[in-house]
């Protein structure tokens, strides 16, 4: 969406404006339990990756110096006086016309080296021989060739998926500070409303908004709580929301748009804090309502399932983004319903 004349993204601003820019505060996790969640400080490299320069094929390692003017005609040879292997804590340093046998993952002292790599080297008992000149730092990869420390590894906001977790294995971490996931309440509103699980007679609606929210909610990163079914009595409505919004960072009603003779989750908002969006005018944008009580978001989406989830996305997954300290894409949605 290009500009703030397109209503739908307009509203999302105006919203969006009023809230409190996160995180809501952290709390350190294990690198096992922190996936999806989102980084609250920046991680920066604590040593250098790899803190070593290390052998990346097989080989004999050389003086490089040594190797100038080797050819097929006056091969350079070096006599084999030791080996490293992957795990050895240390690696001889091969002298003048002396080489060492290394593995892939080896170890290597830093320096003016190369390797030979086996079909480029010919050996016979304690002596290798080559046909060619080999450039200082061939087939080694030098010490923070990935990182090095001090460097940014993982930006504040990120979130933190496998890549990331394995990077910062890799360093060595245990733990990374995440941004605590917004506390969500979450009500269904109608006296024709049922649990989804419960008989359905005549004239009644099973609840899988309650289901379908709670999974949207935290797929955006919030913790969801769902609260139960509302009736369709202003006064039992503002008392359960006003009582959930004491222990919750943002409240999500579904349904009841229109109840009772009057608007019911617009009144109730304007009872609750301020009236930021009164629905949109676009197609299904009149369930879309949108406030704030002191700095927690208010948002009512219809109670129709896809017009109920594209709500929640529109309006209630970038409000989740903010209070994470993190930002949603701000776009219209689609949302299929029904048989493929």
């Amino acid at each position: 969406m290009a500009n703030d004349d397109n209503p739908l993204l307009a509203a999302q601003r105006r919203f969006l404006d009023a809230l409190p820019t996160g995180p809501l505060g952290r709390e350190d996790l294990p690198l096992e339990a922190a996936l999806g969640r989102i980084l609250a400080d920046v991680i920066t490299a604590p040593e250098d990756a790899p803190p070593y320069p290390r052998a990346i094929v097989e080989g004999h390692l050389v003086r490089a110096a040594d190797t100038q003017g080797a050819s097929e005609e006056t091969p350079g040879q070096a006599r084999i006086v030791g080996r490293c292997d992957p795990g050895d804590a240390a690696c001889p340093e091969p002298g003048p016309g002396e080489a060492i046998a290394v593995a892939t993952g080896s170890l290597v002292p830093e320096g003016d080296y190369a390797i030979v790599r086996p079909w480029e080297g010919q050996v016979e008992g304690d002596t290798l021989r080559y046909t060619r000149p080999f450039p200082s730092g061939f087939f080694i990869e030098a010490r923070g060739a990935d990182l090095q420390a001090g460097q940014t590894v993982l930006a504040a906001g990120c979130r933190l998926g496998a890549r990331e977790l394995g990077l910062a294995a890799s360093l060595g971490l245990t733990h990374l500070p995440v941004a605590l996931a917004p506390r969500v309440a979450l009500f269904s509103i109608g006296g024709e409303v049922i649990p989804h699980h419960a008989p359905l007679r005549p004239g009644q609606i099973r609840d899988c908004n309650a289901v379908m929210l709670t999974a949207a909610i935290r797929e955006a990163g919030g913790e969801p709580r769902h609260l139960g079914i509302l009736p369709d009595d202003f006064d039992t409505a503002r008392r359960a929301c006003a009582a959930a919004l004491q222990h919750a960072d943002a409240l999500v009603l579904s349904g009841g748009t229109a109840a009772c003779g009057r608007d019911f989750v617009s009144d109730l908002f304007r009872e609750l804090g301020e009236l930021l969006v009164d629905g949109v005018p676009m197609r299904s944008g009149r369930p879309l309502i949108m406030g704030v009580a002191g700095d927690r978001p208010l948002i009512g989406v219809a109670g129709h399932p896809p017009e109920a989830l594209r709500g929640l996305l529109l309006f209630g997954a970038p409000a989740i983004a903010r209070l994470l300290g993190t930002e949603a894409p701000l776009d219209d949605v689609t949302i299929p319903w029904g048989a493929a």
